[in-house]
């Protein structure tokens, strides 16, 4: 079971608030799609300062699930951003700290979106680890909390467990990078396909991250990865990089999994599934020679590849990746 719990405010900004967790639920009726028996499923709360209905700025009214002091945990926090001036959102960081310190104890990932940054900082929870927020605040932030590590060129930051992301489009893009790491790139592909993927920044290019894929001590496993990337339009087989890195191929998905959190089968297909997207996102060149380029027989092996990576075909993720597509697809 995933749980995901958004915190509301009568400031909160609807979509910040709606998009993280329609994402979520997404992934779980993805999930139950493709694997009636998984154990895999997604609970979405929204919590409140009390249970009492919420009317935001925009008109909605929302009935929190919880309150702060009755919330159970979740595995992922969201923090949506706030209307009008955040220096005002001192009144929520002491009402929400006991509850957001306790998460990151329990190792929760929290999210903050635009200016929830704020609430963060005033926590303390911000000093002297990257954030980012809001870029019309981003003078603000800076003046009234110089401790942070401000990253202005970045949408999203990460210290450990503590995220922080700039706008909506941003916090739809690190949703779908939490459900690859917690689901699977099948079931991730899959939500980024229904939730607009001409408008998404790969996680790697748009955040700051205190620790990458790469920032672990095993150089073995960072010279596996090397190799890995250097072959990502190849049809690559495990045991032969197993027998280049002089190692088994059981202890290489060992060591590669303890220091990625993820298998090299998995690493090697997200490389060559990034690398397939860029070409038909970015190039003209048809199918053929696409599929050629990418380590494939002929397009028919390469079309049945993509479309079972991101249920759809290439000609389709093509047409999406350069202008929306208003037409349903399952």
């Amino acid at each position: 079971m995933i749980t995901v719990s958004a915190l509301v405010t009568a400031q909160s900004l609807a979509s910040s608030l709606t998009l993280p967790l329609e994402i979520w639920m997404a992934a779980g009726q993805v999930q139950q799609g493709l694997t009636r028996s998984s154990k895999i499923q997604v609970q979405t709360h929204t919590v409140g300062l009390d249970t009492q209905p919420i009317t935001l700025n925009s008109g909605i009214t929302i009935t929190p699930d919880y309150c702060v002091n009755t919330a159970p945990k979740a595995d992922v926090w969201i923090l949506p951003a706030q209307w009008r001036n955040p220096l005002k959102l001192k009144q929520f960081s002491q009402a929400l700290a006991p509850l957001i310190k306790s998460a990151l104890a329990d190792q929760s990932l929290v999210c903050s979106v635009g200016t929830a940054s704020f609430i963060l900082a005033d926590m303390g929870l911000l000093n002297a680890k990257p954030a980012t927020t809001h870029w019309a605040y981003l003078d603000l932030f800076q003046n009234h909390y110089p401790e942070v590590h401000l990253k202005r060129r970045h949408l999203i930051t990460q210290s450990h467990n503590l995220y922080c992301v700039g706008s909506v489009n941003s916090i739809a893009d690190l949703m779908v990078h939490l459900i690859e790491k917690k689901m699977g790139i099948t079931v991730a592909q899959a939500v980024e396909q229904q939730f607009s993927p001409e408008i998404r920044r790969k996680f790697e290019a748009a955040a700051y991250q205190d620790q990458s894929g790469t920032a672990h001590h095993d150089e073995l496993i960072l010279e596996a990865q090397i190799w890995l990337d250097a072959r990502s339009c190849e049809d690559i087989t495990i045991t032969k990089l197993a027998t280049d890195m002089e190692i088994s191929v059981r202890n290489l998905n060992r060591r590669f999994k303890m220091a990625t959190g993820t298998t090299p089968a998995d690493y090697h297909k997200r490389r060559r599934l990034e690398e397939a997207k860029s070409l038909l996102k970015n190039s003209n060149a048809p199918l053929g020679d696409l599929s050629w380029r990418l380590g494939f027989s002929d397009p028919a092996q390469f079309s049945r590849w993509f479309k079972g990576m991101c249920h759809l075909t290439p000609s389709r993720y093509r047409q999406a990746s350069r202008g929306k597509l208003f037409t349903h697809t399952l």
